[in-house]
């Protein structure tokens, strides 16, 4: 999902820059109500990072990764989730890709405005209380991959269509399909990882660090 320095031209990246802080700038009061959250988006900026570099090579105009989308959001929740992706990004470039930071609201904004549709599209109701609360399984979990890398695949081709030369259908086809099998991987380990924490002592740093201990996991 990065997008290559070279293809965009500056005054499209500042305007990248700056959409992605007035988005971040939006929902930062929410996160910064609650001390715990900010721990949370420490561990899932962490895990986002470790897990970004676990996969991580070229395909067609772009890169295949591991972002572990579902992992984070079901283990931290939202907000963690949504600033874990823009520090873990930012990780990245400091520590292993310093190419990658002129890009870093551009690529942001390739995880962060997916999730925010796919948190109010299907996301908040695995978090909801009483009736309105939706249990977790493995098909919901796929299906929350597949909205949120339809969303990315969709963003990378936004930046690709405003680059500085013409990029290949073909080329961004063959990257996008490139994540299939991410979308089916992903949810076992994120089903997994669910099961883990619930299979914890209540009480435990394990519970306390994530938000998987209140989810309703079906077929546990």
């Amino acid at each position: 999902m990065h997008i290559h320095p070279g293809i965009l031209a500056a005054p499209k990246i500042i305007g990248a820059n700056y959409t992605a802080i007035v988005t971040l700038a939006g929902f930062a009061p929410a996160l910064l109500k609650k001390p715990l959250l900010l721990v949370k988006t420490s561990a899932a900026a962490l895990i986002f990072s470790l897990l970004m570099q676990v996969v991580h090579f070229p395909v067609g105009p772009s890169e295949l990764h591991l972002v572990g989308a579902s992992i984070v959001y079901f283990l931290f929740g939202f907000l963690p989730a949504m600033f874990g992706f823009a520090i873990g990004l930012l990780l990245q470039g400091l520590v292993f890709e310093p190419q990658d930071l002129m890009h870093l609201g551009v690529n942001s904004l390739s995880l962060i405005l997916p999730l925010i549709a796919t948190h109010q599209l299907l996301g908040k109701r695995f978090f909801a209380k009483g009736e309105n609360g939706l249990a977790v399984n493995w098909a919901q979990i796929v299906k929350f991959d597949a909205i949120y890398y339809s969303g990315v695949v969709v963003m990378v081709g936004f930046w690709l269509l405003n680059g500085s030369e013409a990029t290949p259908l073909q080329s961004w086809a063959t990257w996008a399909i490139s994540y299939l099998p991410i979308v089916f991987i992903e949810p076992l380990l994120t089903y997994l990882a669910i099961k883990a924490v619930q299979g914890s002592k209540p009480g435990s740093w394990l519970r306390s660090l994530t938000s998987a201990g209140s989810l309703r996991l079906q077929g546990s």
